[in-house]
């Protein structure tokens, strides 16, 4: 798979072919996007065209070298290979000396969030202080091919005094070494690595570019692709990965939730759906909050009038459409901004399932700063 065979932002993947091109690699970078729109990927791309043996500004991916990084586009074996090799119950101290590090080829490593163990995994892996200081001092060895590249996936989990190791790697950047950063967001980052790489904002795809690619790379029907691709949100990943059925159910129950904490009549209700939709651990409940910002971007079309255009679930119940009628646009404000204040307090371990109550309540209650809107029928 070389650049031309990537899906959706092609700007990104000229700028990064300029740059082979020219001989002119910036020493890191920094990813950012939604999940499953294609960061890890490129980033592997990248790490093969700035190593191929035939070609200077893409990826033959026919070479030994082309053939021994693309092992990393599927990095669940070898992390499950990285535990097993360091045993069922490390120690901390194991853990530190022996780092998990994603290795297929001398000059390119994956660093990923760490789950310690296979069968009992940590609640939330991140990456950890021996895997950057590994990093650090394998930057300065004298590469192989023509270039060390490192991706860092979930580069926001490091904790913030860790990062201060690999700030010292991007204040003294060896010349031969990239360091490539994964993160949701800009602002996830410590504004100072933030300073020293360069960023590309990967946006989503349009919905029918997402069906197209599901038509090449899935054998979904029809009705299938385009479900996959209006829930993914742009994400071709993440509609190669999505489970329908799951999917769907989840969104109606977090459209319930809304309509009943607006309903303000039955809170053991309420309470009880919270704790459904929250009890299955971090993973889930980060996806609880996808799935509220979801239904909130919907229902803030909606309210504006763009009922035709809003690229999410169909609703073919009209939920959103009656809960549309019930609140303002001052509401939808309020809710966000509370879902921002949850998503930033996950990293302070928060208790989940009473924050999100505790914004129910809050979200009921808001002020009404705008109006509702009188006119007949809202703007097609």
């Amino acid at each position: 798979m070389g650049f031309d065979q990537f899906a959706g932002n092609p700007r990104i993947v000229t700028a990064l072919r300029r740059m082979l091109e020219r001989e002119r690699v910036p020493h890191a970078m920094l990813f950012t996007g939604h999940r499953g729109v294609g960061r890890y990927t490129l980033a592997v791309l990248f790490a093969q065209a700035a190593n191929c043996e035939r070609l200077q500004d893409d990826s033959c991916g026919e070479c030994d070298t082309c053939r021994r990084i693309g092992r990393l586009a599927d990095p669940e074996p070898l992390v499950e290979q990285g535990l097993a090799e360091r045993g069922e119950n490390p120690d901390s101290g194991m853990i530190e000396r022996v780092p998990l590090i994603l290795e297929t080829h001398p000059d390119v490593w994956a660093l990923v969030p760490d789950p310690v163990r296979r069968n009992r995994p940590a609640a939330r892996p991140v990456i950890r202080m021996g895997q950057l200081r590994a990093a650090q001092r394998a930057a300065y060895f004298v590469p192989v091919a023509r270039r060390r590249v490192f991706i860092l996936d979930s580069a926001e989990t490091m904790r913030w005094d860790y990062a201060n190791i690999f700030l010292k790697i991007l204040e003294e950047p060896p010349e031969t070494a990239t360091f490539i950063l994964l993160a949701p967001r800009p602002e996830d980052m410590l504004p100072t690595i933030r300073s020293r790489a360069v960023t590309f904002r990967f946006a989503p795809l349009p919905t029918a570019e997402v069906e197209e690619f599901l038509e090449k790379r899935s054998s979904l029907e029809p009705g299938e692709r385009k479900l996959a691709a209006a829930l993914s949100e742009g994400s071709p990943g993440e509609a190669l990965r999505i489970d329908l059925k799951e999917s769907v159910r989840l969104r109606e129950e977090v459209v319930q939730l809304l309509a009943l904490s607006f309903e303000n009549r039955s809170w053991s209700e309420v309470l009880a759906l919270c704790n459904q939709l929250t009890k299955s651990g971090a993973a889930r409940f980060e996806n609880v909050l996808e799935l509220l910002y979801s239904v909130l971007t919907d229902l803030l079309y909606i309210r504006c009038g763009f009922k035709g255009r809003f690229p999410h679930y169909s609703d073919p119940q009209g939920r959103l459409e009656g809960l549309s009628r019930r609140v303002t646009l001052g509401q939808v404000r309020t809710m966000m901004e509370s879902l921002d204040r949850l998503s930033a307090g996950l990293r302070r371990n928060i208790n989940r399932e009473l924050s999100l109550e505790a914004a129910l309540v809050g979200w009921a209650n808001a002020e009404k700063r705008v109006q509702p809107d009188r006119r007949s029928a809202p703007r097609q």
